[in-house]
């Protein structure tokens, strides 16, 4: 019994997640309410404060949920390519930019923190929490670039620091453009050509030397 009950709670999170990540999509986080989701879920607004304190707590761990998957891709990559970061890199940007496009639930994601959510009131905490996340990103792209440094597929004197900011910066600005207009390019059949153009830029780039 304890183990079904445990079951149903799981299932019942996930209804929530779902149906928040629905609305949250459509309307918008601030036009969004707990009773919203709860009806779209088909449970009370107790079982939302059962599982999640408020809309910030949700879409955090919408956020987590959707990101779970990618140190398992990230591993299959190292797996595929090993002595070889520079491919492994390229696999996972190209990743992140087909998922978006294909992903019915990353893209959804994708359009709320770019277009669906502002971050005042209670959003002011997921704001303080993505931003340490950012800064780690940072860390980890550079440890990444590194890597690529110490292989030699990347100029010894790139300055990792901007590198990790421009390609947040580029991968972010590609995925918002298309969000914005998906009419305008097609993102997962372009993904390659785009990583491939920001790797030259890493490998070519004189502004991009250390001491710069």
């Amino acid at each position: 019994m304890a183990r079904k009950t445990k079951a149903q709670a799981l299932e019942t999170r996930h209804q929530i997640l779902d149906a928040a990540l629905a609305h949250f999509s459509v309307h918008g986080v601030a036009a969004t309410t707990l009773a919203d989701i709860a009806t779209a879920a088909g449970v009370t607004r107790g079982a939302i404060y059962w599982h999640f304190k408020n809309k910030a707590d949700l879409l955090q761990e919408i956020w987590l949920r959707c990101d779970a998957g990618l140190d398992d891709v990230e591993l299959e990559y190292q797996t595929k390519y090993p002595g070889d970061p520079l491919s492994v890199m390229r696999s996972m940007l190209i990743y992140i930019l087909d998922a978006t496009a294909k992903d019915p639930q990353r893209r959804a994601l994708m359009e709320i923190i770019f277009h669906k959510c502002e971050f005042v009131g209670e959003m002011t905490t997921l704001m303080a929490i993505q931003q340490g996340l950012l800064q780690t990103c940072y860390d980890r792209i550079e440890e990444v670039l590194r890597l690529c440094i110490e292989a030699g597929q990347l100029p010894a004197g790139l300055n990792t620091r901007q590198a990790a900011l421009l390609m947040r910066g580029y991968i972010n600005g590609m995925m918002e453009s298309w969000l914005f207009n998906p009419d305008s390019f097609d993102l997962a059949e372009e993904a390659p050509q785009l990583v491939d153009a920001f790797i030259d830029m890493l490998r070519l780039s004189p502004t991009l030397a250390a001491g710069r």
